[in-house]
């Protein structure tokens, strides 16, 4: 397949400008997405122009990843109801770094590619520029009513549908004519053709096309995909903690696992198409088995094990399945000690939690002193008994039915926790302290 056809199929093109694919089937071609560094972490909703970089690679052509260090030094009015903080360059700088370091895991940088990746920051060349010579020199090409007809700007300007909602700064209204001029730049010295984002950036992508027609009498095309969205009309990547970061500081393994792997069918196969590369054939044969057998959840496992494999590692992606069957009650006592300290919080969030010295259980604790008197979980020595006669009570997942057995350091998960269950779910935590 063409670069189209197969972006196409996978339900990621949302506009093309006429020409594009007759351009790409010319031999290889530059392409760039532009990330503005507003955080110091992507997030899964950058992921769709990540994986239309990738694609664009795979089907041997060169991606650009321009890191927004100027423009996100102004803030995108697309989309928004109200500007965006501004970040200074400190801060900017820092942001770029850890981008950078997470899309060398999406794509090949490597001096040996032919076609490999390149990372560029659009600081570089806007700084060079006086306010004055780029007011003169590339402002007086796009007229205001070319900028103010696109949507993204009437929306601001005629102040949206939100009550609250602010009208347009000039440093906003800048933004379009800014980027345009990246596109420009990027024609000009790398011989960069195509510009591709979601499609609420096609306003922005389209000035760029109509300064190069302008300025260089050149020919640029534009590319943009759907936003995507959930199947029950919830905003993609957003749950009540926030947003769905790659960063494992922001957002752990394992509740990047969890996203994944709680998808609806629905989304499960769209998501499949878009943030993988497995091909039409893998995609067909996944949705076929998992319809003759959906409560196996083939899908939402394949799409949890790929996403999570690329974005943290084969290992954070076993400690999360060990991490979900323990929390479903089905975990072993070796998966539970093989979880590392953070996977092991997330798990437990919210858990009863017991503070008990370190010092006694270095000396140990008979089993029945630890849980009623020093933890506090149960109320009586027989209460304990009879969950022990009805092979009710674990400890660290293994079933305890000695009421003599002693509780010492050696069963200190990560050297701090111990787990007690009562029954299927019932869980409490005993910190040693």
């Amino acid at each position: 397949m063409s670069f189209t056809e197969e972006i196409k199929w996978r339900g990621m093109l949302h506009d093309i400008m006429p020409g594009t694919d007759e351009m790409l089937k010319e031999g290889r071609a530059a392409a760039y997405v532009g990330i503005d560094p507003t955080a110091d972490s992507l997030h899964i909703g950058h992921l769709v122009s990540v994986m239309l970089l990738k694609h664009f690679q795979l089907a041997g052509h060169q991606p650009i990843a321009v890191i927004g260090g100027a423009t996100g030094m102004i803030g995108d009015p697309s989309g928004k109801s109200q500007e965006r903080n501004l970040l200074d360059i400190q801060t900017l700088r820092h942001n770029q770094e850890a981008i950078k370091k997470q899309l060398v895991k999406f794509l090949d940088f490597s001096e040996q590619t032919e076609n490999k990746a390149l990372i560029l920051n659009n600081y570089d060349w806007m700084s060079k520029f006086s306010f004055l010579d780029f007011i003169r020199d590339v402002g007086k090409h796009i007229s205001v009513n070319y900028m103010i007809a696109k949507d993204s700007v009437k929306k601001r300007m005629s102040g949206g549908a939100e009550k609250d909602a602010e009208g347009l700064s000039f440093t906003e209204f800048s933004y379009q004519l800014v980027q345009a001029y990246d596109f420009l730049h990027l024609y000009k010295e790398y011989n960069c053709k195509l510009q591709m984002g979601g499609s609420d950036q096609w306003g922005n992508i389209t000035t760029g096309t109509e300064l190069i027609r302008r300025m260089l009498q050149g020919k640029a095309f534009a590319l943009t995909s759907p936003l995507i969205t959930k199947a029950d009309g919830g905003k993609f990547g957003k749950t009540e903690k926030g947003n769905i970061w790659l960063d494992p500081e922001k957002t752990s393994p394992y509740g990047f696992y969890q996203f994944w792997i709680n998808t609806s069918d629905e989304d499960a196969e769209k998501y499949l198409k878009i943030f993988t590369v497995l091909s039409k054939s893998e995609i067909e044969l996944l949705v076929k088995s998992h319809t003759e057998a959906p409560h196996n959840r083939l899908l939402q496992k394949k799409l949890a094990e790929e996403l999570t494999v690329l974005v943290h590692s084969k290992e954070e992606f076993f400690n999360s399945v060990a991490a979900s069957e323990i929390l479903f009650g089905k975990g072993t006592k070796n998966q539970l000690r093989s979880l590392n300290e953070k996977t092991f919080n997330d798990v437990f969030s919210g858990v009863p939690t017991f503070l008990v010295s370190k010092e006694a259980l270095i000396r140990g604790i008979n089993v029945l002193t630890l849980l009623t008197s020093e933890a506090l979980i149960f109320s009586s020595n027989g209460e304990i008994r009879r969950l022990m006669k009805d092979n009710g009570l674990s400890i660290n997942l293994e079933k305890v039915n000695d009421s003599e057995l002693i509780i010492n350091e050696e069963f200190l998960i990560n050297k701090k926790y111990i787990v007690v269950k009562q029954g299927k779910k019932n869980y409490s935590i005993i910190v040693a302290s």
